[in-house]
């Protein structure tokens, strides 16, 4: 094994980009290996999945990067009681695709089908159900991982319960996942039925997130980040139900692959793929102001306490409806601005931050709003609350008013309580990032650092901008 792999990497939303050696191994031997080759080379070793992580939680540049998407078979599956034990390069994609003619489903997804499993464990990852169903990491069963101290380890919520609950969450930071056993969610139908209704401002999106958080199995809101005044927030609510036993009489030809498939085009000739150079035209303040206008005025006048049948594709992966959408916002890429704020304290916060960001001139393009719960992972980003994600276009000339409004946005955040998510986080700072996670998480993350990496061998970019400043400072600490 040869450095001899050098590739250039980014971000998904192609707002950073470096260069590392990018090996794929698709054993766990090779992955051992690669470790040895680390150290012999005083290098370091950054995990990447799909690499669809907004920040640099992907990233490791002019060192290693583990890609781990060749490790991609499904080791077993039992159809009767809906277990399956699959290789971590295994996307969301193929596992719902294997599982869903057996009238199954992942219990959790992403916006999008194709980070892997491997991803979205070492992140945590929720989906438009989380209120409910809770993160993807409370559906694992088991897990086997490579530590980089030599050791594999076998994890379940009883055995080596904290390094499982540390492990998923911790950003690939300490250990390589090469087994992942996972419950999934029986289906009677490939469809879910959505409700669709209007909300004339924030106020009224996180009650009426609140409120009819336990009738629905999924529900998520979109908020126009330009409209203010009164209707500062506004915007429109999905919830969407499993359909029940006998509810869908065509329940065999819905649970079929060929059913859940996207349509490549817009009204049957637009090509997709091209739909991305279009929306860059609208990538602006004007350009957005008309969209959201557009799309506020249909939900409230054509939408409005609309009920239909939708698949569970179509209905999850918005974000893949348009393929590279992300593209859109130029060769700047995006940012997103993820945070979870806690039920008493959100309206206020998101409002402050919504003013904030239509008075410097840099609103957000697209927001999404969803209804949360804790849970007990090292790194939990969730809440008894809400989150509220917000892109933002990134030009040479507005890079840097970003960060500093990120960073006011971060203190409104930590004032009332909340949170964040290293999967879409590439402006968090070592100080904001330690009042959230506290001083227990902390020690905490550093003595299992020590224990499983004591070589500090994984590492990313995401490591060496947040974490890795705050060890050094805890390490400075105690010793004087």
């Amino acid at each position: 094994m040869l450095l001899s792999h050098l590739a250039p990497l980014e971000n998904f939303g192609h707002s950073l980009k470096t260069v590392a050696y990018l090996f794929r191994p698709s054993t766990t031997e090779q992955i051992v290996e690669l470790f040895r080759l680390a150290e012999r080379e005083n290098l370091t070793i950054g995990l990447r999945g799909s690499g669809r992580t907004y920040g640099d939680g992907a990233l490791n540049a002019g060192h290693i990067v583990l890609d781990i998407r060749r490790m991609n078979r499904i080791l077993e599956w039992n159809p009767h009681t809906g277990v399956i034990k699959a290789e971590p390069g295994v996307t969301l994609q193929q596992l719902w695709q294997y599982v869903l003619e057996d009238g199954w489903w992942p219990p959790v997804v992403s916006g999008t089908q194709f980070p892997t499993l491997a991803g979205a464990l070492g992140m945590n990852i929720h989906g438009k159900n989380n209120w409910r169903a809770g993160t993807l990491g409370e559906h694992v069963l088991a897990f086997t991982a490579l530590l980089p101290n030599g050791q594999e380890i076998t994890c379940t919520p009883n055995e080596n319960s904290e390094l499982f609950y540390a492990i998923i969450s911790s950003a690939g930071l300490l250990g390589v996942f090469t087994s992942l056993t996972l419950k999934l969610k029986r289906l009677y139908s490939g469809n879910v039925r959505v409700s669709a209704w209007a909300v004339p401002n924030l106020r009224e999106m996180l009650t009426d997130l609140d409120q009819f958080k336990n009738e629905h199995d999924y529900i998520v809101g979109w908020l126009d980040g330009l409209a203010g005044g009164n209707g500062l927030g506004r915007g429109q609510i999905h919830g969407a139900d499993y359909l029940h036993a006998d509810e869908d009489p065509q329940a065999a030809r819905t649970l079929r692959l060929d059913y859940q498939n996207l349509p490549d085009t817009f009204f049957g000739f637009v090509p997709k793929a091209s739909l991305w150079f279009l929306m860059q035209f609208f990538t602006n303040n004007f350009g957005t102001a008309l969209v959201n206008t557009a799309k506020y005025a249909q939900s409230r006048f054509l939408e409005h306490q609309k009920q239909y049948i939708q698949s569970l594709v179509a209905f999850n992966f918005l974000l893949d409806y348009v393929p590279g959408w992300e593209k859109a916002y130029g060769p700047g890429g995006l940012i997103q601005y993820q945070s979870f704020v806690p039920l008493e304290t959100a309206n206020a916060a998101w409002a402050e931050m919504l003013r904030l960001t239509q008075r410097r001139g840099l609103p957000t393009s697209l927001g999404v709003t969803k209804r949360h719960r804790p849970d007990k992972f090292l790194f939990t980003h969730a809440v008894n609350g809400y989150s509220l994600a917000m892109d933002f276009k990134v030009t040479r000339s507005n890079r840097a008013k970003l960060q500093q409004m990120a960073n006011e946005m971060n203190e409104i955040v930590l004032q009332a309580g909340g949170r964040f998510y290293f999967a879409k986080d590439s402006t968090l700072t070592p100080e904001a990032a330690a009042r959230y996670l506290g001083p227990e998480t902390l020690q905490r993350f550093a003595a299992l650092k020590a224990q499983c990496d004591p070589q500090e061998r994984l590492q990313t970019g995401l490591y060496r901008r947040v974490l890795k400043p705050i060890l050094v400072t805890m390490k400075q600490s105690v010793s004087r």
